[in-house]
């Protein structure tokens, strides 16, 4: 009598065990479905990644090549296919490599278009406050005080870094409107800036003397010296994964 007990007892497990499973592994079956689509999607979306990183590491590459041959006009298009990448980095350094190139073409309104865009593409300071500085003195001799102020301003902190340069053209825009005693010691603290660059300090005792000697007629030369920016430091900036800037060593020419 007990071996038909235990007989029953058995059977019913078995048939609850058969039952759980008929009600669940439809749900376990999807879930193992949603896990291998969620895997492909995130294999598909890297090589996404990466392969448009490449486009745009050798579409950034062709513009400097254009560029080291004078031929601008192609030099622009292959910049505007790298700005058209995934990589903010790219984006960024390719708007301004275009910019740059609007500016020695005498098209300011555009290039100061391009800078800016080129800051709101990447927002580590590296990149954005360049685009921004470069905005800034694409219109050094003609804005208005006030708009110079507001775009170099937030940018004389510091702890951003391109502080000095900033500083710089804070002063030279005041020199511009007569405010030659602001200016005067904007120039002084520059002079004086451990971590000013030389070129800035030499720069800045030049527009001393200059103030001085009560003459401004080197203020074009000033500024002219002024707008070229060294490059954006190659590093840490690009595409996750690409040998692109943000994982390469390639020098990148953000400043024209």
């Amino acid at each position: 009598m007990v071996d038909v007990f235990e007989e029953v007892d058995e059977q019913i497990r078995s048939d609850h065990y058969q039952n759980l499973a008929l009600r669940y592994l439809p749900w376990v079956g999807g879930a193992l479905v949603i896990a291998l689509v969620a895997a492909l999607g995130v294999w598909g979306f890297t090589r996404y990644q990466l392969t448009n990183a490449q486009k745009a590491s050798e579409a950034y590459a062709q513009g400097l090549d254009d560029l080291s041959r004078n031929d601008a006009d192609h030099a622009f298009t292959a910049f505007g296919v790298a700005a058209k990448s995934p990589s903010a980095a790219y984006r960024s350094l390719a708007l301004m490599e275009q910019g740059g190139i609007r500016l020695n073409q005498q098209r300011v309104a555009e290039a100061v278009k391009l800078f800016d865009a080129a800051a709101d593409a990447d927002k580590a300071p590296v990149l954005a406050d360049a685009a921004r500085l470069k905005s800034a003195f694409a219109v050094l001799d003609t804005a208005s005080y006030a708009d110079i102020e507001a775009r170099l301003k937030p940018l004389t902190d510091s702890k951003r870094p391109y502080a000095p340069m900033a500083r710089e053209a804070l002063a030279i825009a005041k020199l511009r409107v007569g405010r030659a005693n602001e200016a005067r010691s904007d120039f002084v603290v520059l002079s004086l800036m451990a971590d000013a660059p030389d070129d800035v300090r030499e720069r800045a005792k030049f527009a001393m003397t200059m103030i001085d000697s009560g003459g401004l007629a080197g203020l074009p030369a000033l500024v002219k010296a002024a707008q070229a920016l060294p490059p954006a430091p190659p590093a840490s900036v690009g595409a996750p994964g690409a040998a692109g800037p943000d994982s390469e060593t390639s020098q990148a020419g953000a400043a024209q």
